[in-house]
């Protein structure tokens, strides 16, 4: 049924093992780089999958730059406006990789633009947990490569239904794809020219591109300093105890 759309970063969490043992239900929520990446032939397998809500983390101005032409009339869009983007002039991480153009910059320049993803996503959290509490399934997240964004988000909702940090860095691990199915090209040189004053080098490219554990661990390790565990974290979201509990009942598989 994604024959083609597997080609891309694309995926099924389902299958990832959660509190208990039990197993994150299949065909429940979908992960995915944005539409950009989309033709005809992703649209009617996208289609297929009958996806019921889209939470999409992108800005404004990719929203417009990139539209879901694939959607049908009756498909939900949470637009959560996800503000974790190194094309944000004055950020930690932007002015990090302004300062040092070198492969270590643009690393340094990813964990400082991680680190920040958990306050940004925090107003984002309720909506998603609550539709897929409500069954609003499935649902697709996406960023505009499906890694970063994206990543965070899918770790945090992994963290919350037990999966353990092996199967949560493996699967995040996974959105390397995206790097190596996007070349160095004209266009990725002429947008970093446009964002940060310089056309890069690949070694920028394959850091920024590119996964790294590094990465989803700087924003973990916020979580755990700053709310000290993922209860209290999503706490601070507005989802208690009660909500979690919900969540995992929706989401995992009963224990046979």
């Amino acid at each position: 049924m994604t024959k083609l759309l597997s080609k891309l970063n694309f995926r099924d969490i389902g299958g990832i093992s959660g509190v208990g043992g039990r197993l994150i239900r299949k065909g429940q929520v979908f992960r995915s780089e944005g539409p950009a990446s989309f033709d005809d032939a992703h649209a009617d397998e996208l289609r297929a999958l009958g996806i019921k809500l889209v939470a999409d983390l992108r800005s404004e101005v990719e929203r417009t730059k990139d539209p879901h032409r694939w959607l049908h009339g009756d498909v939900r869009v949470l637009e959560l406006d996800l503000n974790g983007d190194l094309r944000v002039h004055g950020n930690e991480g932007w002015n990090a990789l302004a300062t040092d153009q070198s492969r270590e910059g643009a690393e340094a320049a990813m964990r400082s633009n991680y680190e920040t993803m958990p306050v940004a996503l925090l107003p984002h959290l309720a909506p998603v947990v609550d539709a897929l509490i409500a069954g609003e399934t499935p649902m697709l997240v996406h960023c505009t490569a499906g890694k970063d964004r994206t990543g965070v988000l899918l770790a945090v909702l992994l963290r919350a239904l037990g999966a353990t940090q092996v199967d949560i860095m493996q699967d995040y691990l996974r959105s390397d794809v995206f790097r190596t199915n996007r070349p160095m090209s004209e266009g990725l040189s002429q947008t970093f020219l446009e964002y940060f004053g310089f056309v890069p080098s690949q070694a920028i490219i394959d850091a920024m591109m590119g996964v790294h554990p590094d990465y989803l661990e700087a924003a973990l390790t916020a979580i755990e300093r700053d709310w000290g565990s993922i209860e209290t974290y999503l706490a601070a979201a507005g989802i208690d105890a009660k909500r979690l509990g919900d969540l995992r009942e929706a989401m995992l598989l009963p224990v046979l």
